[in-house]
């Protein structure tokens, strides 16, 4: 069963609080978005999250705003960032509500890892899920994800 939202649908507008302040996605039109939803800022993720630390140079050259989003408060992502040098900002989903609307939410994990690039009108055409939250999008499938967009 497909997903909501669906790659050429409207991504839902969000708003939460993260480790470079609030994140409004409506405020970044104009511009491609990664959103990097996560379980949790642990040894599965840090793997994930170090990737993007590494390669850096070729993240940066995606020229997107990339997040990762996950249900840990603002002080463990912070604390996250710092034990591992992270690069990408971290948003908080306390309570859910973004990765429910994202249908990523899961009642074991908090969320399931997804990735979802957002074009500069906001429209979703990338939706990549883990359902198993054991692997991740590296910075080459969302490069190529990214490329699929000119």
């Amino acid at each position: 069963m497909a997903k909501d939202p669906r790659p050429g649908e409207l991504a839902p507008d969000f708003e939460l609080e993260g480790t470079h302040g609030t994140f409004k996605l409506a405020e970044h039109r104009g511009e491609r978005v990664i959103l990097l939803f996560y379980p949790g800022d642990n040894k599965i993720c840090t793997r994930q999250f170090c990737s993007y630390r590494d390669r850096v140079d070729q993240f940066a050259a995606l020229e997107v705003c990339a997040v990762g989003i996950s249900p840990q408060d603002l002080a463990s992502h912070e604390e996250f960032i710092a034990e591992h040098g992270l690069t990408v900002p971290l948003l908080s989903d306390s309570d859910h509500g973004v990765s429910t609307i994202y249908d990523v939410h899961s009642s074991l994990m908090g969320a399931k890892r997804a990735a979802f690039v957002i074009d500069e009108l906001g429209i979703v055409r990338y939706r990549h899920d883990n359902p198993l939250s054991l692997s991740y999008d590296s910075v080459d499938a969302l490069s190529g994800a990214l490329a699929q967009l000119v």
